[in-house]
């Protein structure tokens, strides 16, 4: 036997399998095409970079994560393409907090890597104890096969990238070549230097790490494991407060996101006549996003009827009907990476019935109790508590709850629960639910502190199948959900040019619809 292939026999019977993806771009690879297609080009145009807004406010969050980690050497990646079929990929999005970071935001920059080098104590970047570089991969030159041929980086394909002067210029961060990566995490490694990442941001990373470890014979797995834990949760620590810079891109979001809600009402008309009347309502707020920022901060939830009891119901491909609601919970993420998060329980047809009145009230009060507590000094949890004493007391109210409030309310209780399952807050910014791996102390049982932004989003959800519920409940979602800046002596609503009253809400709708 052998390997040769015999006279006559097709040649592409032999092709390696994960080769054939090629068969079908008919790439020209001769002397000739290479030759002409190198030359004859313009010298490279400045593209005027200059330092980005953001570089001062990144450099004091690396001082901050610095202060954390004295002598070790901190990784965070900005993450890879993410196959979405075949050879085709989604649209990129860095890692929050290689974004949060280095102020990199809308497609910027796949396979890029943070460093921060431990150096002397007080003699790195701004004082710290770190010296930030960041490896990206830059533009190639026009000589060069990546140049053409390469339709995940070329710059024929996906336009040029950033030179390393540019990302410089742009950051404030030294940038360097990303081949020089292995070498420049290796260094002194096993001989006093530990070598942390951001766990969750980039497999071959992650895995380039540990080989690193394991040929230094650095510290045991479980313990560096542990320390890459302690980063990973100090970086989404460093965003529980935000700066002045994150709560200018908050505003901008929100105010794109009530621009957004506007639009959906101007397209309810169209919405009721068409037989996926949710799908319209999602396309016109995600095209208003793409048009307006970056594109939506998550999927964009346009629940009408029934649907709405489902809490995270993004399939919105039912009709609007006359006569009932919709439940639009959606958010413009701009160019920065910083979302919103908004939601309206719209009426179809312009005002509420009687009943769905009464709900949207409950569930508003409960909302108004929740702001009351959302100053310095009260703890994350509280909001949550002040909520469900409202709501607690109204379905006692309504003869729906099987015991009194009080008794619901206890932790052994909780029967109240069963109309509003999830929380009535999370942190908001960079991520939708941002800050997620925060130590509890610090999130849920955090206190406030002036530049906390999170939302209030209580609700109640009588599912149409719902026997505990009288029948005129039945098919009724309901959620209000808020944008919330802490401030010196309270908070502010940033969503609430978005009117929330129902009466308000009506009167907006209409003039809107002129």
């Amino acid at each position: 036997m052998t390997d040769a292939t015999t006279p006559g026999e097709d040649l592409a019977e032999n092709q390696d399998i994960t080769e054939r993806g090629s068969n079908r771009s008919q790439r020209p690879d001769s002397d000739a095409f290479k030759t002409f297609i190198m030359s004859n080009w313009e010298d490279r145009k400045d593209l005027g970079v200059t330092r980005g807004e953001f570089a001062d406010f990144t450099a004091t969050r690396r001082a901050a994560l610095s202060s954390r980690f004295p002598g070790a050497r901190l990784v965070a990646p900005a993450g890879t393409l993410k196959v979405r079929s075949n050879d085709c990929d989604y649209r990129f999005r860095p890692h929050s907090a290689f974004a949060h970071l280095t102020g990199f935001g809308t497609d910027q920059e796949p396979d890029a890597v943070l460093v921060l080098h431990p150096v002397e104590a007080g003699t790195g970047d701004d004082g710290s104890d770190h010296h930030a570089v960041l490896y990206v991969r830059p533009l190639a030159p026009r000589d060069t096969d990546e140049f053409y041929a390469d339709a995940r980086y070329g710059e024929f394909w996906v336009g040029a990238r950033p030179t390393l002067d540019d990302v410089t210029e742009l950051t404030g961060i030294e940038a360097r070549h990303v081949d020089e990566l292995r070498d420049a995490l290796a260094k002194d490694v096993g001989d006093g230097v530990r070598l942390l990442v951001v766990e969750g941001s980039d497999d071959g990373i992650e895995a380039l790490v540990e080989a690193i470890r394991a040929e230094s014979g650095a510290a045991e797995a479980t313990a560096e494991a542990a320390a890459d834990d302690e980063l990973t949760a100090a970086t989404s620590e460093l965003r529980l407060v935000k700066d002045a810079y994150e709560i200018k891109q908050m505003r901008q979001a929100v105010d794109a996101t009530i621009d957004g809600f506007a639009e959906v009402v101007r397209g309810l008309p169209k919405a009721t006549a068409h037989r996926r009347g949710e799908r319209v309502i999602e396309t016109t707020f995600d095209a208003h996003a793409r048009l307006e920022g970056n594109a939506v901060g998550y999927e964009t939830i346009a629940a009408a009827g029934e649907h709405a009891t489902t809490l995270h119901y993004v399939t919105n491909d039912g009709a609007v009907r006359s006569g009932e609601m919709v439940l639009l919970d959606a958010g413009v993420e701009v160019e920065s990476l910083y979302t919103a998060d908004v939601t309206r329980t719209l009426p179809v047809d312009g005002e509420y019935t009687e009943i769905q009145r009464k709900i949207y009230r409950a569930v508003l009060d409960a909302a108004d109790a929740s702001f009351a507590v959302a100053k310095p000094g009260s703890k994350f949890r509280d909001l949550h508590a002040a909520a469900m004493e409202v709501l607690a007391a109204r379905l006692e109210e309504w003869g729906i709850l099987p015991v009194s409030a009080e008794e619901s309310l206890s932790p052994e209780g909780q029967q109240h629960r069963r109309w509003m399952v999830h929380g009535t807050s999370h942190h908001l910014g960079i991520d939708v639910h941002d800050c997620a791996q925060a130590r509890r102390e610090l999130y849920l049982d955090g206190v406030l502190e002036p530049g906390m932004v999170f939302t209030i989003e209580p609700g109640l959800y009588f599912k149409a199948d719902d026997l505990a519920v009288p029948e005129e409940y039945r098919g009724i979602g309901i959620r209000i959900e808020d944008d919330v800046l802490v401030t010196e002596d309270g908070c502010e609503n940033l969503s609430g040019a978005l009117p929330r009253v129902p009466e308000d809400l009506e009167a907006w709708m209409a003039s809107v619809r002129g």
